[in-house]
C-alpha cells in the first residue's frame, strides 16, 4: 500500500491521509444547525410536578439534602421512588423519607418473584404487599423481569398473565393502589441488527439490551400478556410504563386505553417519539389528558430539560439529550396549562394516594 501511494504521489494524484485519528463516529458527529428559529431553553418546570417513575436505591439512609436541592430547582415537587423493595428494607427507607422529607416523596413496594409455584408462595406474597401498604408503601411497580427473567420453581417461565399472580393484582385493586408495570422493551430490540433498525446504534453501544423471539420470547407475545392481565384485572389501575411501548404508534395505544379504562399511561425515556410527532402527540394528549402522568425513569437532572421544552414549548427541531437514544431532533407541543398541569401533577393525585395536595395550586 505504501508503494502504490508513492507512486500515485509521484504522478501528482494527491491522496487524503485517513488515520484512525481522523475518523469520527455518530455520537461524535454533532454538527450546529444553520436554523434559525426562536429558542426557548428551560431548566425548570412551569407548574410543580410529579415524576411518577424514579429509581432511588439508597434512601434507607443518609441525607436526602442533595437530591431535595436538585429537585428544587426542575420544580420537582414529589418524586415517586418505584425501587422501595419489600419487607425491612422498604420500611427503613420509608421511615429515613419521614424524618427528613415526608411530603417530598412517595415509595412504592416490589413483589420479590423468587420461588413461584411453591407451596403458599401466592398467600405470602400478598400478605407481604398488605405488610408493605401498612408500612407506607403507596403503590406497586413491577419491574421487566417478569416476562423476561422470572421462572417459577419448576424453571418455567412466568408469563405476566399468570394466574398464580391474580391475587396480587386483586389485592392491589382493594388496597386502591395502583400498579405502575414495565412489560418488555422497545420492538426493535427484537428485529434485525441490520441498516433498517431504528435502533441499531443503541443496540451496537449497548448490546445486552439485543432481544429475540427466544431471548425469552416474542415481543408481541409479551406485549399481550401485559394486556390480557389489564382486562383480567379491571378493578384494579395500571400504569403502563413508557406508553407501553406504543408512543411511536399512537393509533394502537389509543385503541388500548379505548378498550381498557382501568389503564392509564407515563412517557418516562419515550419523550422522543412524542418530540418527532409533536401534532399527533399534542391531539393525543388532548383526548387522553387525564389518563398520562409525567414519568421520567433514569435520574439526570439535567436530561428534564428535553421534557420541558416538548411539553411547554412550540420550539422546533432541538437536540434530544442523547443521540444513541435518538438521533432526530425534538419539536414542541406547546401544551395549553389546563392540559400541562393534568400531566405535570392533577392526574398524578387523582391516581397515587399519599401525596400531600397542599404542595400544588388549587386551580
Amino acid at each position: 500500500m505504501l508503494k502504490i501511494a508513492a507512486t500515485l504521489y509521484m504522478l501528482g494524484i494527491i491522496i487524503p491521509a485517513f488515520s484512525q485519528s481522523n475518523k469520527m463516529d455518530f455520537e461524535q458527529y454533532d454538527p450546529v444547525s444553520t436554523l434559525v428559529v426562536p429558542e426557548h431553553k428551560l431548566t425548570k418546570a412551569k407548574y410543580p410536578f410529579i415524576d411518577v417513575h424514579n429509581h432511588q436505591w439508597n434512601m434507607g439512609n443518609g441525607s436526602l439534602d442533595g437530591l431535595i436541592k436538585d429537585m428544587d430547582s426542575l420544580n420537582l415537587q414529589v418524586m415517586v421512588n418505584l425501587s422501595g423493595g419489600n419487607g425491612n428494607r422498604l420500611k427503613q427507607m420509608i421511615d429515613n423519607v419521614n424524618t427528613q422529607y415526608p411530603k417530598r416523596f412517595i415509595v412504592f413496594a416490589n413483589i420479590n418473584f423468587d420461588n413461584v409455584g411453591a407451596p403458599g408462595w401466592t398467600e405470602k406474597a400478598v400478605q407481604q404487599l398488605e405488610a408493605d401498604v401498612r408500612n407506607g408503601a403507596n403503590g406497586l411497580k413491577i419491574f421487566k423481569n417478569l416476562g423476561f427473567s422470572v421462572n417459577d420453581v419448576s424453571g418455567k417461565r412466568v408469563t405476566i398473565d399468570d394466574p398464580r399472580l391474580d391475587a396480587i393484582w386483586e389485592k392491589c385493586g382493594q388496597l386502591k393502589i395502583p400498579v405502575l408495570i414495565h412489560t418488555a422493551d422497545p420492538a426493535p430490540f427484537w428485529q434485525p441488527m441490520d441498516e433498517h433498525n431504528e435502533r441499531w446504534l443503541e443496540l451496537k453501544t449497548h448490546p445486552g439490551r439485543k432481544r429475540s423471539d427466544t431471548d425469552p420470547a416474542p415481543w408481541q407475545t409479551l406485549i399481550n400478556e401485559q394486556h390480557n392481565m389489564f382486562k383480567k384485572h379491571p378493578n384494579t389501575t395500571f400504569i403502563a410504563a413508557h406508553f407501553g411501548w406504543y408512543a411511536n404508534d399512537l393509533a394502537k395505544l389509543d385503541s388500548l386505553l379505548t378498550a381498557l379504562p382501568n389503564v392509564v399511561v407515563e412517557f418516562g425515556a419515550v419523550i422522543a417519539e412524542l418530540g418527532r410527532q409533536p401534532r399527533a402527540a399534542k391531539a393525543f394528549f388532548t383526548k387522553y389528558q387525564d389518563r398520562i402522568l409525567f414519568g421520567k425513569d433514569s435520574w439526570v437532572p439535567s436530561e428534564y430539560a428535553t421534557y420541558f421544552r416538548v411539553l411547554e414549548t412550540e420550539d422546533e427541531y432541538f437536540p434530544y439529550h442523547k443521540k444513541y437514544h435518538a438521533f432526530w431532533r425534538m419539536y414542541g407541543m406547546g401544551l395549553p396549562d389546563d392540559i400541562l398541569k393534568k400531566v405535570y401533577y392533577k392526574n398524578a393525585l387523582r391516581i397515587v394516594p399519599g401525596i400531600d395536595k397542599s404542595q400544588f395550586p388549587e386551580d
